[in-house]
């Protein structure tokens, strides 16, 4: 972050200050007392079972220069610090974000989708980085929280910034495009995360459209032309609209796509140019990443020699369809997070790294918010486990029973067992696990499904 004074703190957040002078410098911002830096500006966030107004004095002792605060009874017990009064210190988080954000002149892309918005942010940072200085959002710091503070780590080196933007309810996506302002967005998919609060796929469609709010005839979007409502949208007068995928007719389209030992080959058909790209991770899935990033940095002068380089840098994120190859087995961590889509894409690297002379072993956890679809959805993903050829199946915890249940009607003589819990799944496994065999171990954020992934590991290493 650039250094502000507290005077541009106050004009953004429209804030009092209650104490210390407006001439102190702030080159930094957090949320979290036990992550100060030396300069910062702390801001105490009102959680559901946390209120961070408890540890002002701990960030001050940690080297925070100012706070904000929305509470009435906060005495100023260090004159040598700014407190700034606001009505509401998640707000005014957001307002900082926004007035630091016009600071930079530079393309801002944003990546949202219901599936896949932090692969594709990495791929695409990946891919701008052979010719600009990139900032990226760390990890998936994409809402109304992480998002600001993502903005706030821009610096003047930078030449592009990468921002996924997430969003798991009505309205949301109005804030946090009010703050990052992007002039170029890539929407992934529609799928149905988070359908339990946007209720259908329609809603969900409109609330991620919104990435364009403030796009102009200069700026572009890009989308999947295979995606079922993506591939709906026309284009208009008021920005421009490219289409990336593989089975339809798209600007920036891959063919004869070949899998093997963690690469993943694919012909790239662009205005009737054709080139053969290569990125170091397996899966169809994959590519459509890859194709979001060649259209961002084809828009952004690139050559494909350049994008490629790039590429070929690309590192996924962990827990992400992270593959370990351990002694005799091999393993997919894909526990990050979970919903029918990405089940399906994890089954399909399931099959396509494993070993004929091995089995294909699935464990799958509970996937949540999905509302009334929640046993259809988990049932849809038992008949994926059936069509993919999993040998065993693991389910864990009790909405993963119904993707039993889908499994075992397609394939009755499949080798199925249901836990209800973390430790009785790696119990099951070692009594299953023999070499050469494929393990994928996946399921929702709630589920610590990284846990069996962790053991393992632990067991299993070289």
């Amino acid at each position: 972050m650039e250094k502000l004074s507290v005077r541009e703190v106050l004009k953004a957040t429209k804030g009092v200050l209650l104490d210390g002078s407006a001439e102190f410098l702030v080159d930094s911002v957090s949320i979290n007392s036990k992550k100060i830096k030396k300069g910062a500006v702390f801001v105490p966030i009102i959680g559901e079972n946390v209120d961070g107004h408890g540890f002002i004095e701990e960030a001050f002792e940690a080297g925070a220069v100012a706070t904000l605060t929305s509470k009435n009874d906060v005495v100023a017990k260090k004159k040598d610090k700014a407190y700034i009064k606001v009505k509401d210190t998640k707000l005014a988080l957001q307002q900082l974000a926004e007035y630091y954000r016009k600071k930079f002149d530079i393309p801002i892309i944003g990546v949202t989708g219901s599936v896949g918005k932090s692969s594709t942010k990495e791929m695409i940072a990946s891919a701008l980085s052979a010719r600009f200085n990139v900032h990226k959002t760390y990890g998936n710091l994409n809402g109304q929280l992480g998002l600001p503070l993502s903005i706030l780590e821009l610096e003047h080196k930078h030449d592009v910034a990468v921002i996924e933007m997430g969003i798991s309810e009505p309205k949301e996506m109005d804030k946090l495009v009010k703050i990052a302002m992007p002039n170029c967005a890539v929407i992934t998919n529609i799928g149905v995360t988070h359908i339990e609060n946007l209720h259908t796929r329609e809603n969900i469609f409109k609330e991620k459209f919104k990435i364009t709010n403030y796009f102009k005839n200069s700026n572009c979007l890009f989308i999947n032309g295979d995606d079922p409502l993506l591939c709906k949208v026309q284009k208009n007068n008021q920005f421009e609209v490219d289409f990336f995928g593989i089975k339809n007719d798209c600007k920036f389209r891959a063919k004869n796509i070949f899998c093997q030992n963690g690469m993943t080959k694919f012909e790239l058909i662009c205005n009737n140019v054709w080139r053969e790209f290569i990125i170091p991770i397996i899966g169809e899935h994959n590519v459509y990443n890859a194709l979001a990033a060649i259209a961002v940095g084809s828009f952004l002068g690139m050559s494909l020699n350049e994008i490629q380089h790039g590429l070929l840098q690309f590192k996924n994120l962990a827990m992400r369809q992270n593959v370990y190859h351990l002694n005799g087995i091999i393993l997919v961590d894909d526990t990050y997070n979970a919903n029918p889509d990405s089940m399906k894409s994890a089954l399909n690297v399931l099959k396509q790294i494993s070993k004929d002379n091995g089995k294909k072993i699935a464990v799958l956890a509970d996937m949540l918010e999905l509302g009334d679809l929640t046993q259809e959805l988990h049932f849809e993903v038992g008949e994926n486990v059936a069509h993919a050829g999993v040998d065993i199946l693991i389910t864990v915890g009790n909405l993963a029973k119904f993707i039993a249940k889908g499994a075992m009607q397609h394939k009755k003589y499949m080798k199925i067992y249901s836990v209800c819990s973390n430790e009785e799944a790696i119990d099951c496994l070692k009594k299953v696990v023999s070499k050469n065999d494929s393990i994928l171990v996946k399921g929702s954020r709630g589920m610590h499904a990284e846990e069996i992934s962790k053991k393992v590991i632990s067991l299993y290493k070289k």
